[in-house]
């Protein structure tokens, strides 16, 4: 990374800390990483300003960030010390409300509401002659408002902490009023875990987590899956659908209930242990955030809350997405901003994530979401009409908040479009995320697997993508996506075997053609993109070892099945099984990265990419990565460069034993270079590639003698 982007801060109080004095402090900063931005630096300094401008009027009215973001601490149902229970809520467009609920037998008369001038309605409810809550733990509650037109309408309060859902009464979620004992309560034991210098992601859903067919439990994920990603080699996790969603099949982005863990998976203070043990096994989580959209539920969400169409939301078309049927939140409004960035907050405080995926932010940053538009990579794509500054200001404030009040926070950004700047310092006049995912990678290896031949595969065109990302802008790289598990598309492994990944795969049948092929392409695709592709890694959960079928939630379409809801996790056990290879070779792919540090070593220098002989060389972190996607031409002897002279060793295998191969390859073969030039590099060495095979070198010094 460059040092600009390295030593410059993520704050924009008072220009922030910039590497160097000649970093102008307006959000142009920017340009000296990236002097073709400069006719758009107008743009860039209006971003930087309007940030700013919110943090003084937060500052001016709210007492700062800090307190501001604290608003779980006014809104929404507290419980005070001698058992008063205060809850406030935000309805403007209410004439009227009144708090029901199992406690007064859903009286709506019985706890009415006041109003104060800024529409925000309050009751304070005193204890019983013993001292507890007037509330029960784990009781209904609901919010009943009366509109302008005289109908009364009940609803979720928008700050609920747990809600629960019974199918076999409704659809709709129930509010709990969650204020379990002192003893119930889950007490953390571990502190987080420092950044990891590499991140190696696996990003997993709870309710899948199991090859049985339900849903699988926090607890569950807790005793057996932290384990297996710790033991692969994962050094952080990214829960997906964790945020309350009324329908499963959504896979967790259509929220309505921003502040509720899901009840699907289990009690809140089960995802509390669940995180914590996690830290103890010394692994980051992070929370798969969706402020882009929200679910149009109107009984159990935030839609038409008061009411109105616009409360929480853009009234109109702009308030609505037209593809996912949702509703767009309006990022410039006081009490909007209040309560995003207090969601943020309360997934760090009250469950000690470590950060954040930040769902759909191709979406946030334009008017147009995205849709029907085919980013070119023209600059005046990303400074134009066509952005939403709302909202990228909105990500600027959240960014400035984690990383101020959070040193070790860690932001990525699901940007599909590539704005520049979304991942450097806020000083720098930068949006502030930590990373951006690699999205066009996915989406190459599909379409080379869906339209060549392997002799056709082009290794210079595969480079590029590889390596096509912002110069000080760090970046996540996947070989696949969670998308492509889904029903309906195909995951790496599917479009290499199809149907004989049911038939095939025993050890106990012979090595057909296709699975010979299909597993040494996928142990070779994903090295590659680890390898190559960015400054982080991220898998989802099953495609570390070719997970044989799609992910298909229960749904009316398939007579509301778990048998396609589930990860087979299980077939990594079976010894006669070919996936163990998969997952093996997954396992030390990442230890070999938690050795060796590529990813957060400078890009790689790429020495050599042969289309005649489909040989990719590179080095990177030290070590020397060596392809060879031929389909049948084996080399011996074969000259690569090496810039550091030595003597080499192997520290990874494609075709080893344990990864399923051939072990065509000697590990305690010893490679001596010599002091020729050869593809750019000071010197070169003699190597041995079998046909799709891919290996690692690395000096002699740093192998260990066991």
């Amino acid at each position: 990374m460059d040092p600009i982007s390295v030593d410059s801060s993520n704050t924009l109080v008072d220009g922030g800390k910039v590497a160097g004095d000649d970093i102008p402090k307006d959000g142009t900063g920017v340009l000296k990483l990236d002097p073709w931005l400069s006719p758009f630096q107008d743009t860039l300094k209006r971003r930087y300003s309007k940030a700013q401008e919110w943090i003084t009027r937060i500052k001016d009215t709210e007492g700062g960030l800090d307190k501001f973001s604290k608003g779980t601490d006014i809104f929404g149902l507290r419980v005070l010390g001698d058992g008063t229970v205060v809850y406030r809520e935000w309805a403007p467009n209410a004439v009227k409300a009144s708090l029901v609920g199992d406690f007064n037998k859903w009286d709506n008369t019985a706890h009415p509401m006041t109003k104060n001038e800024f529409g925000v309605f309050e009751i304070t409810i005193p204890p019983t002659a013993d001292g507890h809550p007037a509330i029960p733990h784990n009781s209904k509650i609901k919010i009943t408002l009366e509109l302008p037109t005289g109908e009364w309408v009940d609803r979720l309060p928008a700050w609920i902490k747990y809600v629960t859902q019974d199918l076999s009464v409704s659809p709709a979620y129930d509010a709990r009023f969650w204020n379990p004992p002192a003893a119930a309560r889950y007490s953390f034991k571990h502190g987080r875990p420092k950044k990891p210098a590499s991140l190696r992601i696996y990003e997993a859903h709870v309710g899948i987590s199991s090859p049985e067919l339900r849903v699988t439990t926090y607890k569950e994920f807790t005793k057996t899956m932290l384990p297996r990603i710790k033991a692969l080699g994962y050094n952080a996790i990214q829960l997906m659908a964790i945020m309350e969603h009324a329908y499963y099949a959504s896979f967790g982005y259509q929220v309505n209930n921003f502040f509720a863990a899901s009840s699907r998976y289990g009690e809140p203070e089960d995802l509390k242990e669940l995180v914590d043990v996690a830290h103890g096994l010394g692994l980051v989580v992070l929370l798969d955030v969706v402020h882009s959209h929200a679910s149009k539920n109107v009984l159990d969400g935030l839609n038409e809350f008061d009411g109105s169409d616009h409360q929480y939301f853009h009234e109109g078309p702009r308030g609505r997405h037209e593809l996912w049927d949702s509703r767009l939140f309006n990022y410039g409004h006081h009490e909007v901003m209040r309560f995003l960035l207090s969601n943020l907050r309360f997934w760090m405080d009250e469950y000690n994530f470590d950060g954040f995926r930040f769902d759909g932010v191709t979406s946030m940053l334009y008017l147009h979401h995205g849709i029907g538009t085919g980013f070119s990579g023209g600059y005046h794509e990303y400074f134009g009409a066509g952005v939403d500054e709302e909202a990228v200001v909105y990500l600027m404030l959240a960014n400035e908040l984690l990383h101020e009040l959070y040193p070790e926070v860690i932001t990525v950004a699901e940007d599909v479009s590539g704005m520049p700047a979304l991942c450097l310092p806020l000083s720098l006049g930068g949006v502030g995320f930590d990373y951006r995912l690699a999205m066009a990678v996915p989406d190459m290896w599909i379409k080379i697997l869906k339209e060549k031949k392997d002799e056709e595969w082009d290794m210079a065109g595969i480079c590029w993508t590889l390596t096509n990302r912002r110069h000080g802008e760090k970046t996540i790289a996947y070989a696949e996506s969670h998308d492509q598990a889904l029903v309906g598309d195909k995951s790496l492994m599917m479009h290499l075997c199809d149907a004989e990944l049911y038939t095939n795969m025993s050890t106990l049948t012979p090595l057909t053609p296709v699975i010979d092929r299909g597993m040494a392409m996928h142990k070779m695709i994903r090295l590659l993109t680890h390898g190559l592709g960015g400054e982080g890694w991220l898998n989802f959960e099953g495609n570390e070892f070719g997970h044989p079928e799609w992910l298909d939630f229960p749904r009316e379409g398939n007579q509301n099945s778990f048998w396609y809801a589930r990860r087979q996790l299980n077939l990594t056990d079976d010894s006669l099984l070919r996936y163990q290879f998969l997952n093996n070779f997954d396992r030390s792919m990442n230890l070999c990265e938690a050795r060796y540090g590529w990813l957060h070593a400078p890009q790689a220098y790429i020495s050599l990419k042969h289309e005649g002989d489909k040989v990719i060389v590179f080095e990177r972190a030290g070590v020397v990565f060596v392809f060879n996607f031929h389909p049948t031409q084996s080399f011996t002897d074969y000259r690569i460069g090496i810039e550091v002279a030595g003597t080499y060793r192997i520290v990874l295998d494609s075709d080893a034993k344990q990864h399923g191969g051939f072990c065509r390859l000697d590990e305690n073969t010893r490679f001596f270079t010599e002091p020729l030039e050869w593809n750019g590099r000071k010197n070169c060495t003699h190597v041995y590639i079998p046909c799709r095979t891919a290996l690692i070198l690395a000096p002699e010094s740093t192998v260990s003698k066991e």
